[in-house]
């Protein structure tokens, strides 16, 4: 059996992490020629992991996200921030002839392409997979679409959970169709589209080969829909949107309690999964029968009689508070938890030890420590996204000299003096396809 192909050596040295620490993709660099939320999601977490990523933007207007806002801090959305940290930031015209010739070199020097254009796009720039392909071919090229490539329907987030099927599945069992509070698709989606890069990371240490990665929105709202999906596939019965309640298991929705803290919402989360912790529910909450009760004595007759066992526990839990209850239940096993806002979500996080939030200079916006802990090769803390073009005069310079110059490591941006930069428009056939709602 011939031995596999090596991977071909990085066209350039990635530049050396400004705090010294070498991530498990250190040596990768990434060309980023997305916009909006997903790709540039997928782009920062590679950046997490130690890769050297270079985002291409717009000259003039960059990402859409650099104004949506309110809020502004220090002339950055926050919007933009989510999804840009640890990046070199250059601005490129493919319209213009320098400018096309420099980003078809990066995409030559790159390990990884991330991109989401409109299908067919980037071909008349020579950008597209099979035109970089020849020049590189040990790339793996990754397309991020709302549809498929196949399909010209713009990719917004919003419009995807509503022909989804996730808003239909999300709100209250009498109300309209709800979506979820955050781009909650394209979250996915950025997931999706590493765990495809890394897959195709790992073919190409073995074979030598880069090859072409597709995601698309659309198919990871499918994907993610889980239980909901195979229980419509099992039955042909679309599933309806139950509030806080499971379809499957009950207890497992937010119930009413006593008067609580001020500002509080007076509702508990319980969720008991087991015949086990349902008894040490009843048990809890003073009421023991319950478990003995022929109507609730197994999850799936607790599922049939929910109204009833609402009802009874509720009675229950009027004698406290969701604060005072959430004590109590924990004590004897019962997963619970009180309904926090984004404060009461952080202020626990940092309670619980888990570091939630990283410093990223003065003045700027911190950012949500990756959720990604690894022993050997630890995340890089994040550095502040970039300003519109600041690392130009860097990159250009690095992708007009020999491929074995290192560029340099990126590094925190100086304050702005603007509130925030002025949207402008792009060329229609350059305009990559959008893909995530303005979330409130």
């Amino acid at each position: 059996m011939p031995e596999p192909a090596a991977a071909p050596p990085a066209a350039e040295p990635a530049a050396e992490p400004a705090d010294g620490l070498a991530g498990v993709l250190d040596g990768v660099l990434v060309a980023d020629f997305s916009r909006v939320l997903a790709g540039p999601l997928a782009t920062a977490t590679l950046a997490d992991l130690g890769a050297t990523v270079v985002k291409v933007e717009r000259p003039g207007s960059g990402d859409d996200t650099r104004a949506w806002g309110p809020p502004f801090v220090d002339g950055t959305a926050a919007y933009f921030d989510a999804a840009n940290r640890s990046k070199h930031g250059i601005t490129l015209d493919l319209a213009d002839p320098a400018d096309a010739d420099a980003a078809r070199e990066l995409a030559r020097r790159a390990d990884v392409l991330v991109e989401n254009f409109r299908p067919g796009a980037l071909a008349r720039h020579g950008l597209d997979h099979a035109s970089v392909r020849a020049a590189n071919p040990g790339l793996v090229y990754c397309s991020i679409t709302g549809f498929g490539g196949g399909s010209a329907l713009p990719g917004y987030d919003f419009v995807v959970q509503a022909m989804g099927g996730l808003m239909s599945i999300t709100g209250e069992e009498q109300g309209p169709p709800a979506k979820v509070g955050v781009a909650l698709v394209d979250v996915l989606t950025a997931k999706d589209a590493v765990t495809a890069i890394l897959a195709a990371l790992r073919h190409r240490d073995r074979t030598g080969e880069g090859q072409l990665v597709e995601v698309n929105l659309f198919s990871s709202l499918l994907g993610s829909l889980a239980n909901q999906a195979t229980g419509y596939l099992a039955t042909g019965r679309p599933p309806r949107a139950m509030g806080n309640r499971h379809p499957s298991i009950a207890p497992y929705e937010t119930l009413h309690c006593g008067g609580g803290e001020p500002g509080g919402t007076g509702l508990i989360a319980v969720a008991c999964g087991n015949d086990g912790q349902f008894r040490a529910l009843a048990g809890a909450l003073g009421v023991p029968g319950l478990a003995s009760d022929a109507r609730f004595g197994s999850n799936p007759e607790r599922v049939r009689n929910r109204p009833a066992l609402v009802e009874a526990l509720e009675r229950a839990l009027a004698a406290d508070s969701a604060e005072g209850w959430q004590r109590r239940l924990g004590a004897v096993g019962v997963p619970c938890g009180p309904v926090n806002d984004l404060a009461g979500a952080f202020a626990l996080a940092g309670e619980l030890g888990l570091e939630p939030v990283a410093a990223v200079g003065p003045g700027r916006i911190p950012q949500v420590r990756s959720p990604l802990r690894l022993s050997a090769t630890p995340v890089r803390p994040p550095v502040a996204p970039p300003r519109l073009g600041q690392h130009n005069d860097d990159v250009r310079a690095w992708l007009a000299a020999p491929p074995d110059r290192p560029l340099p490591a990126v590094t925190a941006p100086a304050p702005a003096p603007v509130l925030s930069p002025a949207p402008g428009p792009a060329a229609p056939d350059d305009t990559p396809a959008p893909e995530c709602e303005v979330s409130p």
